[in-house]
């Protein structure tokens, strides 16, 4: 059945047909990934991931969309529950004032399964901000409650920083990015208490090539998570690698 979602999210994501309205534009993606990393933490155990979106922007700046991506890690920290899947849906509105583009937008992560009873779904909501000048992007995001599975943690925040730069005639484009993932409430507290402090922060640096709409990309993340981040399994979803991606955008 995890297949089959995935594969209609990439199907729609190919074949998605030109927006009836006036002013919207759609667009869309398909990638494949050797690890599925988010914020510097797997989403996958280190397994391969497919994900896919579909986009719709308008001439005034506003815009939604809607991806997806297969995931293990709920299922792999909870005894009794079921989750793999992850769809996020957001809205936003894009601008510039002068050289200064900016970013602000709404975002919910979706992590349908079936939870334990007591347990705190991964169910994610946030806001976020972002100003981009020349080849480089500052964004703040702002959790409105629980943060992926850690119950009562608003006001949390993950702030990053990222460069983007395109050697002029290769299709090749360097990146680089560093965040802070800070985490609010009594659990983070309790936990930061106990040694495994949700707190960390990463980065990245990425190569990428453009082959005709089709790009191939190499990165190396790493963080400094603690073991608030190690599965039961005993794998440290935070530990240095380098991921392999192709991806497809129309």
């Amino acid at each position: 059945m995890l297949k089959k979602n995935l594969l209609a999210v990439a199907l729609v994501s190919t074949f998605a047909v030109p927006a009836m309205a006036e002013g919207l534009s759609p667009s869309s993606n398909v990638s494949l990934v050797s690890d599925y990393l988010y914020r510097g933490i797997s989403q996958t155990g280190s397994a391969p991931a497919i994900q896919g979106g579909f986009d719709l922007a308008h001439d005034s700046g506003f815009y939604a969309g809607i991806w997806g991506s297969n995931i293990s890690w709920i299922s792999d920290a909870a005894v009794a529950t079921s989750a793999s899947v992850e769809l996020d849906t957001y809205v936003g509105y894009k601008g510039a004032a002068g050289d200064v583009g900016y970013d602000v937008g709404f975002l919910r992560y979706n992590y349908p399964g079936d939870y334990a009873v007591g347990a705190t779904k991964a169910d994610t909501s946030e806001v976020y901000g972002a100003v981009s000048y020349s080849i480089v992007t500052a964004k703040v995001s702002y959790s409105l409650g629980d943060l992926f599975g850690v119950p009562d943690a608003k006001g949390s925040t993950y702030a990053e920083l990222n460069a983007s730069y395109a050697l002029s005639d290769t299709g090749i484009t360097l990146g680089a990015h560093y965040g802070a993932q800070t985490y609010k409430g009594a659990t983070a507290d309790a936990s930061k208490a106990a040694g495994a402090d949700p707190t960390y922060t990463d980065y990245k640096l990425s190569v990428s090539k453009d082959f005709s709409g089709y790009v191939l990309g190499v990165a190396y993340s790493s963080t400094d998570a603690s073991t608030f981040y190690t599965s039961p399994q005993s794998k440290e979803l935070g530990k240095g690698k380098a991921v392999l991606s192709l991806s497809h955008a129309m």
